[in-house]
């Protein structure tokens, strides 16, 4: 990314040391060194910052870099649906295989299970990272965001109102499921 080599190059032109760039614009000295970097890029409100610090127009700043933001804007939706789609076949995989591997393989089967099972987790928090990072929660957000469209600003209103609920109900699903399967198993080691 050319930003981060802009950013340097408007921050020595002014004999600004990186501490002083990110008390200008709140946010850490790592902060700073990171996006010359190209490591992580700006939010919004940083490049505004930037840009009044720097005395430049936010064209200028971020100029050659637009295309990427748009290529990267485009990734993110496909990369939550490939782990989406991941985190389904393991979570099924979870749910359907203990039996027939503790049944057939025993203790190898059990060990096979719980690699699975962290396999699933692991894959479960980076889609919850994910969705935070796309500040995205209810069923109708995460589909419009996997297709690409933005909800109105009544209507996300709306959905965040639906979050409480979604997570109680969701608390209480998965109980019901620890509970049916904890039942399961003890039905079939009687």
């Amino acid at each position: 990314m050319e930003l981060g080599k802009r950013i340097r190059e408007y921050r020595n032109e002014r004999s600004m040391s990186q501490d002083a760039l990110a008390e200008k614009i709140f946010v850490s000295r790592q902060t700073i060194s990171n996006w010359e970097n190209s490591k992580s890029y700006p939010d919004v409100n940083s490049l505004v910052l930037l840009s009044e610090v720097f005395e430049i127009s936010l064209d200028q700043l971020i100029k050659g870099d637009v295309e990427i933001m748009k290529e990267k804007i485009r990734e993110d939706p496909e990369d939550f649906k490939r782990l989406s789609y991941i985190f389904t076949g393991l979570f099924l995989a979870i749910a359907i295989t203990p039996i027939p591997l503790v049944h057939f393989l025993s203790y190898v089967g059990l060990g096979i299970w719980i690699v699975i099972l962290e396999a699933g987790i692991y894959v479960g928090w980076l889609v919850e990272k994910k969705k935070n990072q796309a500040d995205v929660h209810t069923y109708r957000e995460i589909m419009s965001y996997m297709e690409g469209k933005e909800l109105s600003e009544s209507r996300k209103a709306a959905e965040k109102r639906k979050q409480l609920w979604q997570r109680i109900l969701m608390v209480a699903a998965s109980g019901a499921f620890g509970v049916i399967i904890s039942l399961f198993f003890l039905w079939i080691l009687e």
